[in-house]
């Protein structure tokens, strides 16, 4: 069968778990400690979109040794856009052939059947847990955009993942960059260490214009033209306080060195209408409790013509920081170290801990900010108040059961007051 064809019959979510496990015995484990910093690590690609890569480029650049071996997306525009742009990108360490390129819904297996020592997934965040759970099993070290689960199944998957991952000694990196930024990271050392005291109160923000749409062509199935418009269906990104809001959440969490305790948000679908445009809100607000009592304003909006802002600030007994440089009032602080890509550095920290055989695993920590962006989707959608414990144990499963090319129904938009939180 050549490598770009779609198979007759495509798994259901079920089977893609049951596949992953029945392949996991006959892959190679992964290498613990590797001899020299210069050793070659092989990477796989699953999801050849614009996220997956710039992922792949930033893995190669990120430390010598990096070979990108094998790639797979269920489109294959998607997998021959990206193989042209990466193979004149990547030079000499673009290794990927024919037979180890494939398309479809079991693509990602293909891949993790490859001789590969890391994978970059970069699909929609929808397919995140399955293709965790299968790269964990197959003993490959693991680098996976956010956010990583669009429901609090998935959170649950992901973290489950994430302690295999532990026991067989593999990595895990996640692709929210402020962790691995010095700027950053020297400002939350300070805040943690009593710099503007006890935190009492934070903001955060993703305030834009609107996104990319993929008007849909007569021959497209409703599952292709849903994987296609990926950032306007729910059970694909989570919706946008998800997929994109979840940079500035994780912020506000790494600053309380913990998750919320509960949330109350509302939102709406105010401008983006069309149907085109699936059925996500455009706006949120939400608050967010944390366990010392501190209120937490979240906000995000993709509404064209409208006051921009992305950031984060937090507030203290004693002062204030922007978590990203500044730290104001009793201990007045600049950042003046040396700033770095941190697109790229999250790969060398990946890569480096790889390499010294202390893998990073960072599994818990992203489901645990992706889960408090959920938490706030599920209020605003309900309008109801939800505790994190009620987030963490609800049966809410968005992935459809078939994941196959035909007709797929559009969730109605939700109405708060009279969706359920379910």
């Amino acid at each position: 069968m050549n490598s770009n064809s779609r198979l007759p019959h495509e798994p259901s979510r079920r089977q893609f778990l049951a596949g992953s496990a029945a392949g996991a015995a006959a892959l190679h484990l992964p290498k613990s400690v590797f001899r020299s910093s210069t050793e070659t690590l092989k990477i796989g690609l699953i999801g050849c979109g614009g996220r997956g890569s710039g992922a792949a480029q930033n893995c190669v650049a990120a430390a010598p040794g990096m070979e990108l071996h094998a790639m797979g997306d269920v489109f294959a525009d998607h997998l021959n856009g990206s193989k042209a742009r990466l193979a004149k990108g990547l030079g000499e360490a673009f290794k990927v052939t024919e037979e180890t390129s494939f398309v479809g819904f079991d693509a990602y297996q293909k891949v993790l059947a490859c001789d590969v020592d890391l994978v970059i997934l970069a699909t929609p965040p929808g397919f995140r847990p399955v293709h965790l759970r299968a790269a964990v099993e197959a003993g490959k070290h693991v680098f996976m955009e956010k956010p990583v689960a669009v429901d609090p199944s998935g959170i649950r998957s992901v973290i489950e993942s994430g302690e295999m991952a532990k026991q067989k000694g593999l990595g895990i990196v996640a692709g929210t960059q402020r962790r691995h930024d010095p700027v950053y990271i020297e400002t939350m050392r300070r805040i943690h260490d009593g710099a503007i005291g006890e935190l009492v109160a934070a903001q955060c923000y993703w305030n834009q214009g609107g996104l990319w749409m993929k008007q849909r062509k007569p021959e497209w199935s409703d599952m292709e033209w849903q994987l296609r418009n990926w950032l306007y269906f729910t059970w694909l990104s989570g919706d946008h306080i998800v997929e994109q809001h979840i940079h500035n959440i994780d912020v506000l969490n790494w600053a309380f060195q913990g998750h919320p305790v509960k949330a109350m948000g509302m939102g709406g679908r105010q401008v983006r209408t069309d149907p085109a445009y699936g059925h996500i809100f455009d706006h949120f607000a939400v608050e967010f409790e944390y366990e010392n009592g501190a209120r937490v304003l979240s906000m995000c909006r993709q509404i064209d013509n409208c006051a921009n802002r992305v950031s984060e600030r937090v507030v203290g007994t004693g002062g204030s920081s922007n978590c990203n440089g500044r730290i104001l009032g009793d201990s007045w602080w600049r950042f003046r170290g040396q700033k770095v890509n941190p697109y790229q550095q999250e790969h060398t920290d990946l890569i480096e801990s790889i390499r010294a055989g202390t893998p990073l695993n960072e599994a818990k920590q992203v489901a645990e900010s992706t889960m408090t962006a959920i938490l706030g989707r599920m209020s605003a959608y309900s309008g109801k108040e939800i505790t994190w414990q009620r987030g963490m144990e609800s049966t809410m499963n968005l992935v459809p059961e078939s994941l196959q090319f035909g007709d797929v129904t559009v969730a109605d938009i939700a109405l708060p007051g009279t969706s359920p939180l379910e």
